[in-house]
């Protein structure tokens, strides 16, 4: 049977989240979709949660453990819809999400990635909006300037985003070399082929504390290595070229914080116009006062109280 949307879940010991994410799923007011749950070497009880649900558009691919980026390949590969819409196994939609992406298919027919507003709940009790580094209307709308609105937060989150199948192929398939990050240098090839097409209303929330989260990850070689794919497109594109430093600011604090002594070399392809004065300010701190400024940041959170040196 073919379908409109393919639903690409990759799952990795998520028993705590992936029965609220498929049933947020299957919750959609858009029907015409199937889900492809791809099962990367689960070691926790998540395949046993997912037996008590019987939804004929349900299907689950068991492989050996490889990687997001081919559980996400496989998926995709062995889908039957015309559009492809990305979902983590621990993440949750709201039931107009794919609703709203079929609305901005019809809309912007020329565009290659769509993608919603989403949330972001912080240690599993703040609950904030992401916020970008342009103003955007409250309509449906293509983005002027992807990288220069993604500053902030990322205008495409995996789980917000959709595209044709075939236009996955002309865009490459997610980059099995990185174990983090992987989802950004997707998007980044996205962005420079094709226009983004972006939905103001909220359709999917993001918890960003939940286990085995790859943002977490101490992968900082992966994290250098997907920004420096890019050598050559940031020379020609100033927006792209802040989009990286920011993320090079962002891999500095995070090698000092750890110790990890890669800062030192990242640190010199910045170009320092590119930051914010926090930013630069940050840059210069000592290991220890940076650890203790996150302290203060974690507890300034749990008393719902936010601030970010991205803007």
């Amino acid at each position: 049977m073919k379908y409109f949307f393919s639903v690409i879940i990759p799952l990795y010991n998520k028993e705590n989240y992936i029965m609220n994410t498929v049933q947020s799923v299957i919750n959609q007011d858009f029907e015409n979709f199937e889900i492809i749950v791809v099962n990367d070497g689960s070691t926790d009880g998540s395949l046993a949660k997912l037996d008590a649900l019987k939804d004929s558009r349900l299907k689950i691919i068991s492989q050996n453990n490889q990687g997001v980026s081919v559980a996400r390949n496989t998926g995709i590969e062995n889908s039957n819809g015309k559009y492809i819409a990305l979902l983590d196994a621990d993440d949750y939609w709201y039931a107009h999400h794919l609703s709203s992406l079929k609305i901005l298919i019809e809309k912007f027919p020329q565009a290659g990635i769509y993608c919603d507003a989403y949330e972001i709940i912080m240690q599993n009790k703040t609950i904030r909006k992401a916020d970008f580094s342009t103003s955007l209307a409250e309509q449906p709308q293509i983005i002027d300037d992807y990288f220069e609105s993604s500053l902030v937060n990322p205008i495409i989150w995996t789980s917000t985003s959709a595209f044709e199948k075939k236009k996955f192929h002309e865009i490459g398939p997610f980059d099995p070399k990185l174990r983090t990050a992987q989802d950004l240098d997707f998007f980044v090839r996205a962005a420079l082929k094709f226009r983004v097409a972006f939905h103001p209303k909220v359709g999917m929330r993001y918890f960003k504390d939940s286990e085995n989260n790859l943002a977490k990850s101490k992968f900082n070689e992966d994290r250098l290595y997907f920004i420096s794919k890019f050598k050559e497109e940031e020379q020609k594109n100033p927006s792209l070229k802040k989009y990286l430093d920011i993320n090079r600011f962002a891999l500095v604090i995070r090698c000092k914080m750890a110790g990890d002594e890669l800062w030192r070399k990242v640190i010199h392809e910045i170009n320092l116009k590119n930051l914010t004065t926090k930013q630069k300010f940050l840059l210069n701190l000592k290991p220890k006062t940076l650890k203790f400024s996150k302290r203060i940041h974690s507890i300034l959170i749990q008393n719902n109280i936010y601030l970010t040196a991205f803007k």
